[in-house]
């Protein structure tokens, strides 16, 4: 199995900053955590507020304790609202249920950790952490 090594998470968040600043969006907060939903690396753009760190940490550590993107988990709660609710609970408001919380994977389909972004839109922040994972040469799982 591959390890997601420092070198791979800040090569994400650069690639994933680069195409934000390409498309012009709002600054970002983007966070990268291992397959144990522990920190790897973090950054977060001038201008970007303080909530930031913790919502992009909150889509990440979602999406890879529950195994799907967070963007999946945003149908989770459409269909079965307690349960999310529940879930939410459980982890202490450490789940958030909107897009930009997508899964790393290796070749082998291995999940070894996520990337979580917010800043801009959720589907703009999704298509950041896409990016960044790709270009790092790893597999987007959303």
């Amino acid at each position: 199995m591959t390890v997601l090594t420092l070198k791979h998470a800040n090569q994400i968040i650069q690639t994933a900053l680069g195409k934000a600043r390409q498309l012009k969006l709002a600054p970002l907060t983007i966070v990268v955590l291992d397959a144990a939903g522990h920190l790897k690396a973090m950054q977060r753009e001038d201008g970007a507020s303080m909530i930031r760190q913790k919502i992009a940490t909150a889509k990440a550590w979602g999406a890879v304790n529950m195994g799907v993107s967070s963007r999946s988990l945003a149908g989770v709660a459409l269909q079965r609202p307690d349960f999310m609710n529940a879930l939410i609970d459980v982890a202490e408001g450490r789940v958030m249920p909107i897009p930009g919380g997508v899964l790393i994977r290796d070749k082998d389909n291995n999940l070894i950790g996520a990337v979580g972004v917010s800043g801009d839109v959720s589907d703009q922040d999704e298509h950041c952490a896409i990016v960044g994972i790709e270009a790092a040469g790893f597999f987007a799982g959303i």
